[in-house]
């Protein structure tokens, strides 16, 4: 038998064999089954490879597909990464913000005690004065007060008239704020007409339950309505325990006013401004009681303080109370009557001896902040809400004019009622509250803050346009009552948190450019505090607003230099955490310089980040270099080209495409979007034009690295598409700007250095000349052309 013939037999060792030496039965059915299943598996693997031949035949590939290119950071080369989100805004509503807390960022600790003093550091300050409960004068007015009055009192307007409606109705309610001298006006106007025969009435004391034999003839009674009382009380509550305020109606002021007649009495009734106030002042019996002038009240008080002084004594004191260090430690526009005979005490002090000059200014100082820590003592008594409502309202207004002080009232009413509404689930969390639609009245409303409404801007960066802004009547309230919410009443810091982070979160830098400033202001006052409930969290959200105005809070907070350690260390921590959120605002806040305490030390961090992700991330690159733009609008421009010129120079790619990437943020980025939290006074007049004409125009000495800069982004063809874009963007600017169009000629030149570079150019306005949408104007395209022929950069 061949070697052929016995591989052809089958071999049957491996199987059973039935006695005659065949396989049994079952065994030739399992053997069928595997062949079957083996041929199966053969077509389907054909099939599959038939499959791949033919993709592959269809791809032009080896069966694998080619890898999708790396996104190209140049796509969106001069773009501001917040521009689909509403911008930075304009620098007017940065600078506004950073003026707001100017006046007290130097200032000292104050400790504010419950008994109306305050200690500052060693120094005792008596603030008695603030009203902190009842009068201290109860039942008949002393003969000696009432004949001081005379003395000191100064006539505010319409007293004439006010003296004739008391005399007509017998009764007379008068309106204001506390200070603004309604109770010494209420004091002269009763004195007049009772022959100094007055009574003061407790301020519980409701109208309606005045008897008859209460009344004495030919007296006159003073009602103080407390300041709960000031607004009408909320609807809804008549499942709440508390008893409610009976609603002061003109009807239980007709029957007080007939009870005054009958006796040949008269009668004032003093309501602090609000909704009741309002209302009042529209019926017979309601005046508002304007202060009178401050320096008529100062003069007068002086002069009984400094009777018996040498001549000349009333001269230096009023000639003291206008100088700029007394001024400013004032931080009011216009004082108060009270504030007024207050500060005269002080220099009537000062003038005989008592106080220093240094002791006057500590005195000057306390003012404000007594101001703001009466506007929130107790405001939430008495404790439910429906009562509470008006008094929280009031806080809320005046924490947000705060905020907002100086931008548009309808920004900063909104804004209040969204704290309102925090203060009020706060207080109350199984009664939520709805919104009056009609309380207040937007004429009225301001007085409750001691701040005004008047016509103004805003800067929205593109352009400004007119609004009706409100501020403060003194530039140091802001800080003061922010000092006193956040350091005074522990239990408003959540709503208050709250409220500001979203804020921080709205698209409109008119809102989170506010809230940002104030939320650092309030870190570097309480780190730890601040920045894990304000700071961390934006950080931590979807978006690049709420990431910005992390970022615009840490830099504001690094103004302190006891914290800007703190914050530089967070950033390398966010730098290297491997979160793109905190990564995304860590850049961002570099763009400030502040963090880092250097526009060095920012250049330093933001190299440092794009190496590390050698530019794998094209939104961190776009990102740095944004913020390398930033900081070459700093005061330091200087600082900011040479290290550009050094990252061209470096060989690595990714600190090159950082460089070139700024330079086209300098054709594109309008210097007014570009703001940081330092001032840089000479860019303000260019604030509308891109940042390249703003640097050519105020530091010429950068004109050469400069065009280097742009001139590597022409010349480089990854950067060279988005540059001449750029460049064209900037040419069609500068033919519509008449001042900035002999600045970009005469810096074209430095950009033509090879005949390459004039085809390149040349090529682009010839381009832009035959845009049939947009044509270039001919008159400014021939100056360019001309900027650009052979030898025009000699």
């Amino acid at each position: 038998m061949t070697d052929h013939d016995e591989a052809a037999q089958p071999d049957h060792r491996d199987t059973d064999t039935a006695p005659g030496g065949g396989p049994q039965p079952e065994d030739r059915d399992r053997d069928r089954d595997r062949d079957r299943d083996r041929d199966r598996d053969r077509d389907r693997d054909r099939d599959r490879d038939r499959d791949r031949d033919r993709d592959r035949d269809r791809d032009g590939s080896d069966g694998e597909r080619e890898p999708e290119p790396p996104p190209n950071p140049f796509d969106q080369a001069g773009r501001n990464p917040l521009g689909g989100s509403g911008g930075t805004g304009g620098a007017g509503t940065a600078h506004a913000a950073r003026t707001t807390f100017e006046h007290g960022r130097a200032e000292r600790r104050y400790d504010f005690r419950g008994d109306g003093q305050v200690f500052e550091d060693n120094t005792f300050i008596s603030q008695f004065w603030i009203d902190s409960g009842p009068p201290a004068v109860q039942g008949a007015v002393p003969e000696e007060t009432l004949a001081r009055l005379t003395d000191i009192y100064c006539e505010t307007t319409g007293y004439q008239r006010m003296k004739q409606l008391l005399r007509s109705c017998g009764l007379l309610v008068l309106t204001g704020e506390p200070g603004s001298g309604r109770t010494a006006t209420a004091l002269a106007l009763l004195s007049e007409l009772t022959d100094d025969h007055v009574t003061r009435l407790d301020p519980s004391t409701a109208v309606h339950t005045i008897g008859d034999d209460a009344l004495q003839p030919g007296h006159g009674y003073l009602l103080e309505l407390p300041p709960e009382h000031g607004s009408d009380p909320e609807p809804g509550d008549e499942d709440r325990t508390a008893p409610r305020r009976r609603r002061l109606t003109e009807l239980h002021l007709d029957r007080f006013s007939g009870q005054l007649r009958a006796k040949g009495s008269y009668g004032v009734v003093i309501v602090e401004s609000g909704d009741l106030a309002d209302r009042i002042l529209q019926g017979r019996y309601g005046a508002f009681c304007p202060p009178p002038p401050p320096a008529d009240v100062l003069h007068r008080h002086l002069r009984t303080l400094l009777r018996g002084e040498p001549d000349g004594a009333l001269d230096a004191a009023r000639a003291l109370a206008s100088h700029d260090d007394v001024v400013r430690a004032l931080g009011l526009d216009e004082l108060r009557p009270r504030e007024a005979a207050r500060l005269a005490d002080h220099l009537a002090r000062h003038q005989k001896g008592e106080l220093t000059r240094e002791q006057l200014l500590e005195d000057c100082g306390a003012f404000v902040r007594a101001q703001a820590r009466s506007w929130f003592a107790g405001a939430d008594r008495p404790g439910t809400l429906p009562e509470a409502l008006p008094a929280l309202n009031a806080a809320a207004f005046r924490i947000a004019v705060a905020v907002f002080n100086g931008s548009a009232y309808s920004l900063t009413a909104e804004a209040a009622e969204l704290l309102a509404w925090e203060l009020a689930v706060t207080l109350d969390p199984e009664h939520p509250t709805g919104r009056r639609l009609f309380g207040t009245h937007a004429d009225n409303r301001p007085v409750v803050a001691r701040s005004v409404v008047e016509d103004g801007e805003l800067d929205l960066g593109a352009a400004r346009v007119p609004a009706r802004v409100i501020r403060f009547q003194g530039d140091a309230l802001a800080t003061a009552v922010l000092h006193e919410v956040w350091h005074g009443h522990h239990n408003v810091r959540g709503p208050v948190t709250r409220w500001l982070r979203g804020l921080c979160d709205d698209p409109r830098p008119e809102v989170w450019v506010r809230a940002s400033i104030a939320a650092g202001v309030l870190c570097s006052w309480d780190w730890v505090y601040g920045f894990g409930e304000l700071v961390r969290p934006l950080a931590a959200l979807d978006g690049r607003v709420p990431r910005m105005a992390a970022a615009t809070a840490l830099a504001e907070a690094a103004r302190d230099p006891r914290v800007q350690p703190a914050v530089a260390a967070v950033l390398r921590d966010w730098a290297r955490a491997g979160d793109p959120a905190l990564l995304d605002t860590a850049v961002l806040a570099h763009g400030y310089a502040l963090p880092a305490a250097s526009v060095r030390s920012s250049l330093d961090a933001l190299g440092s980040v794009v190496r590390s992700d050698e530019g794998q991330d094209p939104d961190v690159l776009a990102t740095a270099s944004f913020s390398v733009v930033r900081l070459l609008a700093s005061a330091e421009p200087e600082t900011v080209v040479e290290r550009l010129g050094h990252w061209l120079g470096d060989g690595r790619r990714a600190l090159a495409d950082l460089a070139l990437l700024t330079a086209i943020g300098t054709l594109t980025l309008r210097t007014t979007h570009l703001w940081g939290l330092t001032e840089v006074p000479h860019l303000e007049p260019h604030g509308r034009r891109p940042l390249l004409p703003a640097l050519l125009a105020t530091r010429p000495g950068l004109t050469a690295p400069l065009a280097g800069l742009v001139r590597a982004a022409l010349a480089t063809p990854r950067s060279g598409e988005p540059a001449l874009d750029g460049l064209g963007s900037l040419l069609r600017r500068a033919a519509r700007d008449p001042e900035t169009l002999p600045v970009i000629c005469g810096f074209l030149p430095l950009l033509a250095t090879t005949p390459r570079d004039r085809d390149r150019l040349r090529g682009l306005l010839t381009g832009l000349v035959r845009d049939r949408d947009k044509p270039l104007d001919k008159s400014a395209a021939r100056r360019m052309w001309d900027a650009v022929a052979e030898g025009a950069e000699r």
